[in-house]
């Protein structure tokens, strides 16, 4: 069944429950809009604390937008991009466009003009929706990109080179359009992270999207009463196809603009979330404040929070178990997954696996998981290999682009890139990205197992290590290191806590800076490889 099927079905079963509440701290509460006020007025989510709307609501503006695209010629298999900060309007505009038959091209907010304009080329996008954080960007490249697309503008004062999504919807019929839809149909194309290389474009179906849905829902368990706290970028796999769980169920879900400890669990209070998906460092930061005092637990309602799950990128131990010394009630999981493979899942721990923190989990429901070696054969139990995937989520290609599709489907396969081994209960464990191993002396050094043992330090917040260019070794470890607000720590102090690490194990070089991550928390090793390792650690380490 197509996904669009599900926003229709919830519509009539719970046309009047709110499905979805956008917050955004950062402003004065004055007052909340209610979804029968949404229609009066101009929805602009800079100027509104909290708004919500019903599932009629979201199903008549993802209609209303459909039938705009279709008057504008729009039709089944075009591409339809979408630039906007999580706000109510994203969801709406994202199933509109899934109505028509076109696929919605979602687009990282962090891209800058030139990287929009390679991405809409790439994808070969039509249309251009795109909100008010983001006209200095478009209007940069507007000459250009408006000669071949549409540019439709959602929020307030329209810039001259677009057409302002509100009233044009306004005018709108509200009915769905008749556009017949089948499993096999192409629904998205979802960009890259980029931390390897440029983003790649990924082509999913409706039938990657329902698999996502039903992976979710099996996996966590989501009913109709849960709330689901969404914080990270809805143009990223994750924080959709986690949502997708209770899209599944009808239930409601809390956009949240602001990651601070504060904001996250003054919204999981006031809006009884049941389910959080945090990343590492948010996790971080909530069990430093609270070690502070910046927060104290006393002033929120969090019973009620049953589920935290972390994915997107390599959970330490040390954390969960911190973790579940502060909420010993939560239960706890972890889902492995990558944009090729339509987001978290395909792997998966589950909530009954906590004496197996570390570990990423095994095939997740409707999954098929093997580890083989360079030429395809799989490996021993505890043997390194790279980790494929198989199932019914797995992308139908990288569009326009044979050679990179080519590289990593195999027979159905997906391979990752990411080297693993499984233990000897089938649970398998990350070592690292297949790209990221560094090669000293011979020797294959895996960054993520340093990583794990350096954050055990109490001082330390964040880590990273890569590979250094060296002229006897080819390359050397090099381990940069984020040190908690408030603390200090030397470099023979850390030099002397990884005395406990086996010698080839151990960082040659410890470089104090911030570690730059990516808006779905991942590190963004590329570009610390290219500060730190194209130049002198000296003139590195001053520019820190």
């Amino acid at each position: 069944m197509p996904i669009t099927d599900i926003l229709e079905r919830n519509c009539k079963l719970y046309g009047n429950d709110i499905c979805l509440v956008e917050i955004n701290p950062e402003i004065k509460e004055t007052r909340r809009v209610t979804w029968k006020e949404y229609d009066l007025i101009e929805p602009n989510p800079v100027t509104h604390y909290r708004r919500e709307i019903t599932w009629s609501v979201f199903n008549e503006k993802a209609n209303r937008f459909a039938n705009l695209l279709l008057e504008r010629g729009i039709k089944k298999d075009d591409k339809v991009a979408i630039l906007l900060m999580n706000c109510l309007e994203w969801l709406p505009i994202y199933f509109g466009i899934l109505k028509t038959g076109a696929l919605a091209v979602p687009l990282n907010f962090r891209y800058a003009s030139d990287e929009i304009e390679y991405c809409l080329n790439l994808a070969e996008a039509d249309v251009l929706v795109f909100g008010p954080e983001f006209i200095g960007r478009v209007e940069e490249i507007a000459d250009t990109v408006s000669q071949n697309r549409l540019l439709f503008y959602v929020g307030d004062n329209c810039p001259s080179f677009a057409e302002d999504y509100t009233s044009l919807t306004a005018n709108c019929s509200s009915q769905t359009p008749l556009i017949a839809l089948t499993d096999m149909d192409n629904a998205a194309i979802y960009f890259s992270s980029g931390t390897t290389g440029f983003p790649k474009a990924i082509l999913h179906n409706h039938e990657s999207l329902m698999h996502s849905c039903k992976v979710e829902q099996n996996h966590h368990g989501q009913t109709n009463q849960d709330v689901f706290l969404c914080i990270p970028p809805l143009y990223h796999t994750g924080a959709k196809m986690h949502w997708f769980g209770s899209f599944l169920e009808g239930a409601k879900a809390v956009l949240l603009k602001g990651t601070k400890p504060e904001f996250i669990l003054d919204a999981v209070s006031k809006e009884k979330c049941t389910i959080v998906w945090l990343l590492v460092p948010w996790a971080q930061d909530i069990l430093d404040a609270i070690d502070r005092g910046d927060v104290k637990l006393e002033d929120y309602e969090l019973s009620q929070w049953r589920l935290m799950h972390i994915g997107a990128q390599p959970v330490p131990q040390s954390l969960i178990q911190r973790w579940k010394k502060v909420f010993p009630h939560h239960q706890y999981d972890t889902n492995y997954g990558l944009s090729e493979s339509i987001g978290p899942g395909c792997v998966h721990l589950g909530v009954e696996n906590i004496h197996k923190v570390g570990a990423i989990g095994k095939a997740g429901y409707g999954w098929e998981v093997k580890i083989v070696d360079e030429a395809g054969n799989i490996v021993k139990r505890g043997e390194v290999g790279e980790l494929a995937v198989k199932g019914p989520g797995v992308m139908t290609c990288y569009y326009n682009d044979e050679k990179a599709t080519a590289e990593v489907l195999r027979d159905g396969w997906l391979f990752t890139g990411d080297m693993a081994q499984e233990d000897e209960d089938g649970f398998i464990f990350l070592v690292d990205r297949k790209k990221d191993v560094v090669i000293s002396g011979g020797e294959n050094i895996y960054p993520v197992q340093i990583e794990d043992f350096l954050r055990t330090n109490d001082k330390i917040k964040d880590v990273a290590v890569i590979g250094i260019p060296d002229k006897r070794l080819g390359e050397i470890t090099a381990a940069v290191i984020e040190i908690k607000e408030g603390m200090a720590a030397t470099e023979q102090e850390i030099n002397d806590f990884c005395m406990k690490l086996p010698k080839y194990k151990r960082p040659r070089k410890i470089i104090f800076a911030e570690i730059p991550r990516n808006p779905t928390g991942k590190i963004e090793k590329p570009k610390l490889r290219k500060m730190y390792g194209g130049e002198s650690l000296v003139a590195a380490q001053n520019r820190g």
